[in-house]
């Protein structure tokens, strides 16, 4: 799954680095090393710019809120259970399967968090029943320093507790899609503890690869199928992870500090 991820690139790297032909600098977001569901996140998406004359598709990079709500809900409430939409049945679920034939876009990320728990912490945690084993969290990013590029999709909700042309009478969310974990080898893993990505937890976000970008923006793309290959996930071997301090499991800790490499998984502790 994906349910925590970092995002501290400028906004002036990303458009130059996705060819974003439209960015308007008041949806300039903090950086941001702990993002959490429903908070505002950078997503680059291809649509028409509303009301020019050319209704072309244009490729933006907007700030919309994590955790997709879809058209058709009567409230906003369960958009924090909605920031994951599964690779393998996206197409198909209620939820995502109108804005994965549409509503398509690109989330960067510096990488993401994900939690293990160790086998003498299962251990304990399932001896005592009530108590909840802490769990060591890792950073995942591509080897090479590139930007982690998640496929996403987006939708619109319209309040309808608001006027129309109140300012917040349009939500736009979105979700990451998930896939299988990597069973390969990590490029680097950490000299102790996991050496794929399957080891840390069964699921992962999502990886485009630059050579589907264009594809996977562009709105005149519907077909089920070939979309659907664009779901594959990318070569094995490009993530390296590696142990973080459990700072990074508060959501209210945020910093450059939380990407820091432990030379060693955090002492076991139960909390």
């Amino acid at each position: 799954m994906c349910g925590r991820y970092a995002a501290s690139r400028r906004p002036e790297d990303l458009t130059g680095l996705f060819g974003v032909e439209k960015w308007e600098p008041t949806e300039t977001l903090e950086q941001d090393w702990n993002v959490a569901p429903t908070k505002e996140v950078y997503a680059v998406l291809e649509r028409p710019v509303k009301d020019a004359d050319d209704q072309r598709p244009v490729r933006q990079m907007r700030a919309l809120k994590w955790g997709l709500v879809p058209s058709w809900s009567k409230t906003p409430e369960g958009a924090a259970r909605m920031i994951n939409a599964r690779a393998e049945t996206v197409h198909e679920k209620p939820s995502f399967r109108r804005a994965f034939a549409q509503r398509r876009c690109i989330l960067p990320a510096d990488g993401y968090y994900e939690w293990v728990t160790g086998a003498e912490e299962r251990q304990l945690e399932e001896k005592k029943g009530k108590k909840r084993a802490r769990k060591q969290p890792y950073f995942v990013t591509p080897a090479d320093g590139s930007v982690f590029a998640m496929a996403g999709l987006y939708e619109f909700w319209r309040d309808p507790t608001l006027p129309g042309d109140h300012e917040n009478a349009w939500w736009v969310t979105c979700s990451v899609i998930t896939t299988e974990a990597e069973t390969t080898p990590l490029a680097v893993a950490p000299a102790e503890g996991p050496g794929a990505l399957a080891d840390i937890h069964p699921r992962m976000p999502l990886m485009l690869t630059p050579d589907r970008w264009d594809t996977w923006l562009d709105p005149s793309h519907t077909g089920v199928d070939e979309l659907r290959a664009l779901l594959e996930p990318p070569p094995g071997g490009l993530m390296r992870a590696y142990p973080v301090a459990t700072a990074v499991s508060n959501v209210r800790n945020n910093g450059p500090e939380l990407l820091e490499e432990l030379a060693a998984p955090e002492e076991s502790t139960l909390f």
